[in-house]
């Protein structure tokens, strides 16, 4: 009789009942591609892609119940009913009082800048996040990272590097004085660290220290329910309670959140601005007239609202998150055969290619983490993306690059999307392009647009 191993195999928690056909393609119709998109992956057509890794915002397959609950969109243009069950779910599953829906998660960064950023003001996060940053210095702010030093180290295995510094949030709280801050926020996971979350340990310890101080603190819950599930599998005395729990524990320490419904609510569009502040949610609430539609529907249709409102109940199931979180492990573990430098541990979404590491003789005004997304595209039609200098902009006083330690390609899985040949292909694409890395040149950044320029700057080879 054959021994079993140890650890049996796992299955994704579903089964496809729809396929959408991928377009093969050729080296010499990438290399075109990609040329024509400037070596940037955002400007690739969709259908020139193969594995898109770009990205799970949006990307994400929609179960059949949420897509039933699509012929259910009232669409009126005040009151929806879908708005109604939307509003139940958020205090469900939030905890939050007050509610008002956006078309997507940076509409509410926006308005949260717009309503708390003070100008001049300090607005301290556990490492920042493009478009987050640049809502917060639009608004006159100053963004200020305060995330543990174990962030910033590819290698470094801490199970929470998305954990705030305590005291050097403190010592900057007193050199700036405590009225001079808008609020902190944290995010978890960590998008910019690697899809690193923080612990409820130093959640509350954060929580404490901004109490005594009288500075809100409020959530970027995009991912929260991936947060969870870490605090789940690693944080002692937290083993036997459901995402559930764990997620309405988080956020009662939270003074307000936004999220990118996209994510962790599996839908093509939408966004939550949440808060327990009713004077914040009343300027909400007026504002996202102005900028997004009524109150009741905030940009987006009574059936998007439906679709929401049924991801919210389905993306604290533990087995979905488990087996979300399991491809990025699987990816992880085959890219460990090849010697592929990542970061550790691996994320709750992507898995982080360490772009200084890979490719070690191009510094980083070459741009290695754009340079290296655009060739594991070119050998195999694989789309990840850039998270390093080009992501990072510029210092807005002194106009340079900022030099961010971490230079990393993310390849982001969208939810109950691919399966495990899909990662087998990317994994051995990246092998290839390790293989070769020592013929890699460098790119030169041939336009640049004002703000956010990782989504359209353009680059030649050198």
């Amino acid at each position: 009789m054959s021994k079993l191993p140890k650890q049996k195999s796992w299955a994704e928690p579903y089964k496809i009942k729809m396929v959408e056909p991928i377009k093969m393609t050729t080296r010499p119709y990438r290399e075109k591609a990609a040329k024509e998109a400037g070596y940037n992956t955002f400007l690739l057509k969709s259908e020139d892609v193969y594995i898109d890794l770009l990205t799970d915002s949006g990307t994400n397959a929609m179960s059949d119940y949420q897509w039933a609950g699509m012929m259910l969109g009232d669409e009126a243009y005040a009151g929806s009913k879908n708005f109604y069950y939307l509003w139940d779910n958020v205090k469900k599953y939030y905890g939050m009082p007050y509610f008002v829906p956006t078309h997507q998660g940076r509409a509410a960064e926006h308005m949260i800048s717009k309503i708390l950023v003070k100008p001049d003001s300090i607005i301290p996060g556990n490492m920042y996040f493009t478009t987050t940053r640049e809502h917060i210095e639009l608004a006159g702010g100053k963004f200020v990272d305060v995330i543990i030093d174990e962030a910033h180290d590819p290698q470094n295995t801490h199970p929470f590097k998305g954990n705030i510094n305590v005291n050097k949030l403190e010592a900057l709280i007193k050199k700036e004085g405590a009225k001079n801050f808008s609020y902190v926020f944290m995010a978890g996971p960590v998008n910019m660290a690697g899809g690193q979350p923080f612990s409820l340990k130093n959640l509350k310890e954060v929580s404490s220290l901004l109490k005594k101080y009288g500075i809100p603190l409020w959530l970027d819950a995009t991912r929260a329910t991936e947060n969870a599930y870490f605090i789940k599998i690693r944080e002692k005395g937290y083993e036997k309670k459901s995402i559930e729990q764990i997620l309405v524990e988080i956020c009662s320490y939270f003074d307000g959140l936004w999220v990118s419904a996209k994510k962790d609510l599996m839908v093509n569009i939408g966004g939550i601005l949440a808060t327990r502040n009713k004077k914040v949610y009343e300027e909400a609430r007026n504002m996202v007239v102005v900028y997004e539609g009524l109150h009741t529907y905030g940009g987006l249709a009574g059936r998007d609202m439906e679709a929401m409102a049924r991801g919210l109940e389905e993306m604290v199931h533990f087995d979905n998150i488990k087996a979300r979180i399991g491809q990025v492990e699987y990816c992880g573990k085959q890219l460990e055969k090849y010697n592929i430098p990542i970061v550790y541990p691996f994320g709750g979404h992507a898995i982080f290619v360490d772009a200084k590491k890979f490719l070690p003789h191009l510094s980083q005004d070459l741009f290695p983490a754009q340079t290296l997304a655009s060739e594991i595209y070119i050998d195999s039609g694989v789309r990840g993306m850039e998270r390093g200098v080009v992501s990072a902009g510029r210092d807005h006083a002194t106009g340079k690059h900022r030099y961010p330690k971490l230079e990393l390609v993310r390849l982001t899985f969208p939810r109950r999307v691919y399966t495990q040949a899909h990662i087998d292909v990317t994994v051995e694409s990246i092998a290839q392009v390790y293989d070769d890395r020592k013929k890699i040149k460098g790119l030169k950044m041939v336009y640049e647009p004002k703000h956010l320029r990782f989504f359209q700057a353009r680059f030649k080879k050198l």
